[in-house]
């Protein structure tokens, strides 16, 4: 009966320790929770484009790793793209901004 026990407990131990091992982040590949901050990044920054009158959201793609964002389509002025990319700064959570916005 202890011997069952004792595999029981090594096998939950083992079974936590697996899922702590996969869910750790690493240099390229987010945990669980940064993926999930990222995520909510992204959102607030499309909300924020959405909101401006002069920034089209729906021509601007933004992606969001470890806060570190990415703005890439193309815009009608320079002007836009400097917006967009002020915009993105002012987000909570925001490190920094890669802008590849490009004018057409």
């Amino acid at each position: 009966m202890k011997i069952a026990q004792r595999i029981a407990h090594m096998m939950i131990a083992a079974s936590v320790l697996t899922t702590m091992v996969a869910c750790a982040p690493t240099a390229n590949r987010e945990g669980t929770g940064e993926y999930i901050d990222d995520s909510v990044i992204t959102g607030k920054v499309k909300a924020a484009f959405a909101a401006d009158p002069n920034v089209k959201a729906t021509e601007i793609n933004v992606e969001t790793f470890k806060g570190e964002v990415q703005l890439s389509g193309f815009v009608a002025q320079p002007a836009d793209a400097s917006r967009a990319a002020d915009i993105a700064r002012g987000i909570k959570g925001v490190k920094s901004v890669k802008n590849d916005v490009r004018v057409k």
